[in-house]
C-alpha cells in the first residue's frame, strides 16, 4: 500500500490479517462439517489452531507459553464443569493428551 509504512502499522495489519486469517478459516470449517468431510474438518481445525499460535506469537505470546496456558485452563475448567465432563470426557481427554506430549 505505501512504501513507507511504519513498523508499528506493519504489525498492527500483520494482526488484523491474521484475525481475517482466522475467522475465514472458521468458515472453512463449518463449510466442512456441512459437507460432512472428516479431512476437511481436521484440516479446518488444523488451520484454527495454527493460527491461534500465529496470532498468540504476534501478541507477544511463546507457543510454550500457549501451551502451559491452554493445560492450565483444561485443568482449571475440569475442575469447575464436573458434570458436564463426566458426561463427555472430552477436556479430560484432551489435557492428558497435552500432558502426555511433554
Amino acid at each position: 500500500m505505501f512504501s513507507r509504512e511504519s513498523d508499528l502499522l506493519y504489525k498492527i495489519r500483520l494482526v488484523e490479517w491474521l484475525k481475517a486469517d482466522l475467522v475465514s478459516h472458521v468458515g472453512e470449517l463449518f463449510h466442512a462439517m456441512a459437507q460432512n468431510s472428516e479431512k476437511a474438518i481436521a484440516t479446518a481445525l488444523a488451520a484454527i489452531i495454527a493460527s491461534c499460535y500465529v496470532l498468540g506469537r504476534r501478541l507477544g505470546i511463546d507457543f510454550s507459553v500457549l501451551d502451559a496456558t491452554t493445560q492450565a485452563w483444561l485443568s482449571e475448567r475440569n475442575k469447575k464443569d464436573q458434570q458436564v465432563e463426566k458426561w463427555l470426557g472430552d477436556y479430560a481427554e484432551l489435557e492428558s493428551h497435552f500432558r502426555q506430549k511433554r
